[in-house]
């Protein structure tokens, strides 16, 4: 427990740089923001681009950890909108509810390479990049979905297609995915720039996950945001270790898969809600409280996980 928790304190040891750094006259509020649309528009999509383009599927169970992966996103979009008729009637509004299903069933993808890449190397990236391969896009069809649908405004064909075919994300993950399948080579001095921009990607998204957060939201979680904590942070590692054992996998990839599951969900929901009629600001309340209980989540489920893995 105490190695599982020494190895992920550095990736929230740069969440608070963010956050202290925020806090301080040093830097420009104005920087802030246009780090948040650089990490959205251009680290993240490069990041996933490179890691996908390069990662060798076949040296894994790739179909089994792919099919387990889409399987859990099912069965949380699922009960995420099979809650939505209960909390109608309880007084949330739509704009809400879109904020609740975005931050249970989204992941941050920065915090899961991060911790990923630090517990296992280069194997525990490798499955990581696997499940981000499986289901960043229909993660983000569904998800744009949502939003496009409860925010009332633009729900024909044309407005969710234009919505899906320009997001940044989807776009990094399915060229990935075409160019690894493919096998298409890309210009080495190309690859080399895609690279760095990628590599500078972790540090500065767990960063800027520091800055985004709200630590007054925190201190006094509205009932709303205590559902997106369970759902996030127990429910859904609850459902991806239960199917993956199952489907009879075991060991790291099992652990791997939990820590998938386990990671707060993403701060680039934040955005979307802000652009799609979202309630950005529950979205935020909830990615902080999220991010903060992590940080005792993450190692109890990754130690836990680990020891059932083991048999």
């Amino acid at each position: 427990m105490l190695i599982i928790f020494e190895s992920i304190l550095p990736i929230f040891l740069l969440v608070l740089i963010g956050v202290v750094l925020k806090r301080t006259p040093l830097i420009n509020d104005s920087f802030w923001g246009g780090l948040e649309q650089f990490g959205y528009y251009v680290l993240f999509p490069a990041l996933l681009f490179e890691t996908l383009a390069t990662t060798n599927f076949s040296a894994m169970n790739s179909g089994s950890i792919s099919l387990v992966s889409l399987l859990a996103v099912g069965v949380m979009s699922g009960v995420s909108l099979a809650l939505w008729p209960l909390l109608r009637n309880k007084g949330m509004g739509a704009p809400a509810y879109t904020s609740i299903f975005q931050t249970a069933t989204r992941w941050n993808g920065f915090m899961a390479l991060a911790i990923g890449e630090k517990l296992a190397g280069p194997s525990g990236l490798a499955v990581i990049a696997v499940i981000m391969a499986a289901i960043i896009v229909p993660l983000n069809l569904i998800n744009v979905g949502i939003m496009v649908w409860f925010s009332g405004r633009g729900r024909s064909f044309k407005a969710f297609a234009l919505r899906i075919i320009t997001n940044p994300i989807i776009i990094g993950s399915a060229l990935g995915v075409l160019v690894n399948v493919l096998g298409i080579r890309i210009y080495d001095p190309l690859m080399t720039t895609v690279d760095l921009i990628a590599g500078s990607s972790l540090s500065l998204g767990l960063i800027n996950v520091g800055a985004g957060l709200r630590i007054q939201d925190a201190l006094k979680p509205q009932p709303a945001v205590i559902l997106s904590v369970f759902l996030k942070l127990i429910l859904f590692p609850v459902v991806s270790v239960g199917l993956a054992l199952a489907f009879g996998l075991s060991g790291e990839t099992v652990v791997m898969m939990a820590l998938g599951a386990a990671v707060p969900t993403a701060m680039n929901g934040y955005v979307l809600a802000k652009q799609m009629g979202g309630d950005a600001e529950l979205y935020a309340a909830a990615a902080t409280v999220q991010t903060v209980a992590a940080f005792f989540t993450i190692p109890a489920v990754l130690y836990l996980v680990a020891q059932v893995a083991a048999g």
